[in-house]
């Protein structure tokens, strides 16, 4: 894996937000973390913990306050030349949180659809943009038909599948999806995250999948980065995350997934994480490593205790 270039690289990004003369508020602080082609990087962590910022800071919806952002080899952290500013439109995209909020209640669905296309000149008549426009609704599991009418026309499933296809018809290299699912009923929840597989396996696009859901994040992520006050506490495979936990916060997070079967429920046991009474300063803490590719944000002490 340390041979392959990664195609995402962030090394300690910040987004801080001034509220008054006194005081700013430090949504993300220095955060780390690659992302390689054709994987999906889970980012996890409770309401209001940085991971949507760390998102649209990424994507540039937020001008970062330090750090870099290395995308395809280039760094997109600085300002922007007109060339880059499209390359980044075109090779980046999002699919947002509330699917109704998103989409443009006086546009078509083609029209949602094809912006992209057309403001990239990426297809050379009208013809191609309606014929990409349909393949794309069918591959999220709309049809053609459902082109021409509006998004209140839609159930909130369908619209998150309106976003999905709005972001994967511009094929691009890493889609970043900020709590795709979250708003979705379950049943509709599974049917998207297969769908987001299914086109992954076809097109090998890498997801940057924001998430609070666990078990979700379990299903389709090759590694996961646990995020709590700003900082990446844990990251590492799914499977080292999920078997082998060795921050607190991520033990918390764990220990707070329902199981199904009834007789293990009842004996399960919420594992309460209180950084203020443990004293833990995340500042002062460096990654240590846990093996190859599972690394922990701990100073020494704690990290011997932990384990």
């Amino acid at each position: 894996m340390s041979e392959r270039l990664p195609l995402l690289e962030v090394v300690d990004l910040k987004q801080h937000f001034k509220i008054t003369k006194k005081y700013t508020t430090k949504a993300v602080d220095g955060v780390s973390f690659k992302i390689y082609s054709g994987e999906t990087y889970g980012l996890v962590g409770e309401s209001g913990s940085g991971k949507s910022t760390t998102g649209r800071s990424i994507i540039r919806l937020y001008q970062p306050t330090s750090g870099t952002v290395i995308f395809d080899g280039v760094d997109i952290s600085k300002k922007l030349n007109g060339e880059q500013e499209s390359n980044l439109r075109k090779n980046m995209q999002m699919i947002f949180q509330d699917p109704m909020a998103c989409l443009n209640p006086r546009k078509k669905v083609s029209e949602i659809i094809a912006q992209g296309l057309r403001i990239n000149k990426i297809c050379k008549d009208e013809k191609e943009v309606m014929e990409k426009v349909g393949n794309i609704l069918e591959k999220v599991g709309l049809s053609k038909e459902h082109a021409t009418r509006f998004p209140h026309q839609f159930s909130g499933g369908q619209r998150q599948r309106i976003g999905i296809a709005r972001a994967l018809v511009m094929n691009p290299k890493l889609v970043i999806a900020d709590e795709a699912i979250s708003a979705l009923d379950v049943s509709i929840q599974a049917q998207v995250i297969n769908l987001m597989k299914d086109i992954q396996q076809e097109l090998g696009t890498t997801y940057l999948f924001i998430a609070h859901d666990l078990s979700m994040v379990k299903y389709i992520s090759d590694r996961i980065g646990v995020m709590h006050l700003g900082h990446i506490v844990e990251t590492g495979t799914t499977d080292e995350i999920f078997k082998n936990p060795i921050h607190p916060y991520t033990k918390s997070l764990l220990s707070a997934i329902p199981h199904p079967n009834p007789k293990v429920e009842k004996g399960r046991i919420a594992i309460t994480y209180d950084k203020k009474a443990m004293g833990v300063d995340y500042t002062l803490g460096i990654n240590h490593q846990v093996s190859d590719t599972h690394f922990v944000l701990a100073t020494q002490e704690e990290y011997v205790n932990w384990k």
